[in-house]
């Protein structure tokens, strides 16, 4: 559904999974830092944070109909599949979400 007119694209579903994967990796960025282990989490911090911006992006160029779009979102998807590896490999009910939004994510950048 687009929100300003008609839909330019049939991307819809993929831009919400985007969408959901960039807030729930900085949602999880932000627990993660209140965690009484963080130093051990830093370099899972920065792969939450690298995720989400890449799935901002790929949303951003998915409502512009980019001709790139696709093959964004393959990259996308990679990104996504490693962010939720690194996910689960904590087991607090945050990162273990974040994993369940990465890999919905990328099953949907995949789609494209």
């Amino acid at each position: 559904m687009s929100i300003v007119g008609k839909p330019l694209n049939n991307y819809q579903q993929c831009i919400d999974a985007c969408l959901r994967c960039f807030q729930a990796c900085h949602e999880c960025a932000v627990l993660c830092l209140q965690e009484p282990d963080v130093e051990s989490r830093t370099n899972h911090i920065a792969m939450m944070m690298e995720c989400a911006g890449i799935c901002n992006e790929a949303a951003c160029l998915m409502t512009m109909n980019s001709k790139h779009a696709k093959e964004f979102c393959m990259l996308c998807a990679k990104v996504c599949e490693e962010c939720a590896n690194g996910c689960a490999q904590f087991k607090d009910d945050h990162c273990q979400q974040c994993a369940a939004e990465c890999q919905k994510c990328a099953a949907a950048c995949m789609a494209m």
